[in-house]
């Protein structure tokens, strides 16, 4: 069993609130001459907004972007799927893992779990892990604020878990967007926030050649990779494109000896 972590804002976060009292004071203090002052107030408040749309970010908490050193120097690699569980494509999606004999992380919508039960023990009892991608996976999620957080992210927590019996340990963003107030969140739910090292962006295009390229470029030790079982954009036949990229992807992870593993 995991201890809860006690939430300790970054220190971009601590610099900037301490900038936006102490220059916000002086600014009303005295207002003549503070021209400099609020425009960079201004600028602290416009990257911390940036931030949030920065998916690989650190600077609002900590953020898994690759694995840790001794993995890394194991040649692992992490494969991670979003948007799932489909009940078209994940069943095919562990099929072919299987014939690879790698392993994964599936970053699941917790309404679409509780819909496909079955499907989800699947992926566990082929040896895959269940993380928490949201309950409903909002596209208003990064305008939340702590109640809206702790709702959205606490129900896929005990959905997901009471569905496999084992508690999430990863968070990951839809669309890796998020704003200063989900750090505490996830710290009060032992979570951690993962975004990943390199993305195949199936989920918009339909060519394979082009998400495999994007995958393996410079492919090494370490990296997290990001696929989706759910949400797949469809190839020129008409099937997911996950489906075509995904075998092309291991047969190259397999020629670099690098090893798929969940995080």
């Amino acid at each position: 069993m995991h201890s809860v972590r006690h939430w300790l804002p970054s220190p971009f976060l601590r610099y900037s609130a301490a900038f936006q009292v102490i220059g916000g004071s002086a600014a009303l203090l005295a207002p003549e001459g503070s021209t400099l002052l609020v425009e960079a107030l201004a600028a602290n408040h416009a990257i911390v907004f940036g931030a949030s749309f920065w998916p690989t970010s650190p600077l609002l908490g900590p953020n898994l972007t690759r694995l840790p050193a001794e993995r890394a120097e194991r040649k692992e690699i992490a494969l991670t799927f979003d948007d799932g569980p489909d009940i078209e494509t994940t069943p095919k999606v562990l099929d072919l893992l299987d014939r690879y004999q790698a392993k994964a992380s599936f970053f699941c919508i917790a309404a679409r779990a509780e819909k496909y039960p079955e499907l989800v023990r699947d992926i566990v009892s082929r040896g895959h892990r269940i993380e928490n991608h949201t309950y409903r996976h909002a596209h208003t999620f990064a305008l939340s604020a702590v109640g809206g957080f702790k709702a959205e992210i606490g129900r896929a927590q005990a959905a997901l878990t009471a569905l496999t019996g084992a508690s999430p340990r990863y968070f990951r963003a839809p669309v890796g967007m998020r704003n200063p107030w989900l750090q505490p969140v996830l710290s009060s739910l032992d979570l951690t926030l993962v975004s990943w090292t390199r993305r195949g962006y199936d989920a918009v295009f339909g060519d394979p050649q082009k998400i495999v390229r994007r995958l393996s470029k410079n492919l090494r030790g370490g990296d997290i990779l990001l696929l989706h079982d759910g949400s797949s954009a469809r190839d020129r036949n008409g099937r997911p494109v996950v489906l075509e990229a995904l075998p092309r992807l291991l047969d190259e992870v397999a020629r670099l000896n690098l090893i798929p593993v969940p995080l």
